[in-house]
């Protein structure tokens, strides 16, 4: 056989027609794998907590009701700290996963609202899918514990709120505006950096409008009970927020509304209502009373008033206790931090002229202004401090305890009482009496005298009446006589301005002698008229050894 046969023989046989048929169940199986692999949306990691409820190949993904993922894998994590999910998400899908995008498990539960999630009792458990509008792209995804409050495009402002105090604020609490509400808190959580708690409020559409940058925040705990130097109170709020608590806002009646929030803008939350309209004033000045009175009953947060006008506030009680003391103190004093805020006066008012105020207060010191405790109401016994001019006050001498200027002040209250009872205490220690009942013992003796002349003088005139000389005389001079002896016969011994006079004398003498023991007590002890009378044991006589 020639080459050129073998040649033709072996093109023959690769062009054979039995090659065709493994050919094509190649290119459909390829393209079987293709269009399975083109119908297969996006896999995407969901990190939990806890997978209650969750099974693998069971449990679905919907938004709006529909389906469109599915879980495949359910596990924990290298670390064991949490369990990773993995789903494989329908085509559809793909745009709605982004960085806005949010995850969270319905199932049974109950709050404040009601009970939801009833439909998953036969069903079981799914995850619910909220889409997001953010171009950023994200694979891993951390699923929420609680439903988010509202999609992040809708309508409305959202708002962050730092406090400082300890509240029960979490998501979903109510955000209630003159107790209509209208929002929710978003989130909330607490920096341990700063050691503050953060929250993020939604204030729903078109209530939004309320929000200025003027607006004041304050927790709505449902039942206040207060009880201070203003009085008791008692403030009940609406059934949702005495239940759960929540969150209130307005604008204080002595400032202006203010223009429209901005989203994200930052508010302070603050306790209660009145602490809202006090607010926080960022310029002040600072003073330390020394105070000789007791402190008890003066807290951190009580009003510096002047004249019943607050301009200030009471920061710690005491205050830097073990400092040193200024030489010029004669005792031991209560040193006490208070803050002038000058901002009171006009909330318009954005940069305070520090030292303007300074030398003014300053001025005033010298014209008697000082500083004093006064109950503010006495059945709490709770204190505030009170600003006024005293003009007969010992001049003040500039003076600064720990760094800072001392604010001169004076006794109030019942300290300028005892004061006074000391001193009316001292008077009466230095009372003479002795010379006093000389004095009135030697009236007495006079007065006596003279009613015995005056008795002599009587007899005389009827002796003289008697006479029948005197019956001569004209009818004038005898009429003259007889009303002289009437007037004379009144104090006769048996007559009864006699007798008056004499249980006079002798009810004064009496009182004399009776206030001869009160005068040795007090002299004794000058406080006896306050306090009770020390008794001591009489002396009892020793033998001589």
């Amino acid at each position: 056989m020639s080459d050129s046969q073998r040649a033709e023989r072996r093109t023959q046989r690769s062009l054979s027609p039995i090659w065709i048929v493994p050919l094509v169940a190649l290119l459909i199986g390829a393209w079987m794998i293709y269009d399975n692999l083109s119908k297969l949306g996006p896999s995407i990691t969901l990190i939990m907590n806890n997978a209650e409820g969750i099974e693998a190949g069971k449990t679905l993904i919907k938004t709006r009701n529909v389906e469109v993922g599915r879980v495949e894998t359910v596990k924990l994590s290298d670390d064991l700290n949490h369990a990773e999910i993995t789903a494989r998400m329908s085509p559809q899908a793909e745009d709605m996963l982004n960085a806005e995008t949010r995850f969270w498990v319905v199932k049974p539960r109950i709050g404040r609202e009601g009970i939801s999630g009833l439909g998953t009792v036969l069903s079981g458990a799914y995850i619910q899918l909220l889409p997001g509008t953010s171009k950023e792209t994200k694979e891993v995804f951390d699923v929420l514990e609680q439903p988010p409050v509202a999609p992040p495009d809708a309508k409305g402002l959202r708002i962050n709120l730092i406090s400082e105090i300890g509240n029960a604020i979490s998501t979903g609490d109510p955000v209630t505006y003159q107790g209509y509400t209208v929002g929710r808190v978003e989130d909330s959580h607490f920096d341990p950096e700063k050691r503050e708690m953060r929250h993020r409020l939604y204030i729903q559409s078109p209530y939004e409008v309320l929000v200025t940058n003027t607006t004041r925040f304050w927790t709505a705990s449902g039942l206040d009970v207060r009880l201070d130097s203003e009085g008791f109170r008692v403030n009940v709020a609406s059934l949702e927020s005495l239940v759960g608590g929540g969150i209130t806002f307005g604008v204080p009646e002595n400032a202006t509304m203010g223009r429209q929030a901005k989203e994200g803008a930052n508010y302070v939350l603050f306790n209660d209502e009145d602490s809202a309209k006090e607010g926080r004033y960022s310029q002040y000045l600072e003073f330390v009373l020394l105070v000789d009175d007791t402190v008890r009953g003066l807290s951190p947060g009580a009003p510096v008033e002047y004249r019943g006008v607050r301009i200030g506030t009471v920061v710690s009680v005491p205050w830097n206790f073990t400092a040193p003391q200024p030489d010029s103190l004669s005792r031991f004093a209560i040193p006490v931090l208070i803050r002038i805020e000058p901002q009171r006066f006009d909330d318009s008012v954005q940069d305070v002229d520090a030292e303007q105020w300074q030398r003014r207060l300053e001025r005033m010191f010298t014209h008697g202004l000082r500083a004093s405790l006064k109950s503010g109401n006495l059945l709490t016994g709770a204190l505030f401090v009170d600003l006024n001019f005293y003009p007969e006050a010992v001049p003040f001498q500039r003076m600064t305890f720990a760094e800072k200027q001392v604010f001169p002040t004076t006794s109030g209250g019942f300290a300028q009482i005892e004061q006074k009872v000391s001193n009316l205490l001292d008077k009466l220690n230095n009372l003479q009496i002795e010379p006093i009942l000389g004095t009135l013992n030697q009236t007495l003796l006079s007065t006596q005298q003279t009613m015995d002349k005056m008795n002599g003088i009587a007899a005389s005139v009827d002796a003289l009446l008697a006479d029948p000389a005197t019956g001569q005389l004209p009818d004038n001079v005898n009429s003259t006589m007889r009303q002289l002896r009437d007037t004379l016969q009144g104090f006769a011994p048996d007559s009864p301005g006699y007798n008056e006079l004499t249980q006079t004398l002798s009810r004064l003498e009496s009182l004399m002698r009776d206030l001869q023991p009160v005068i040795r007590t007090l002299n004794d002890q000058p406080n006896a008229l306050i306090f009770d009378k020390q008794i001591t044991e009489d002396p009892q006589p020793r033998a001589k050894k």
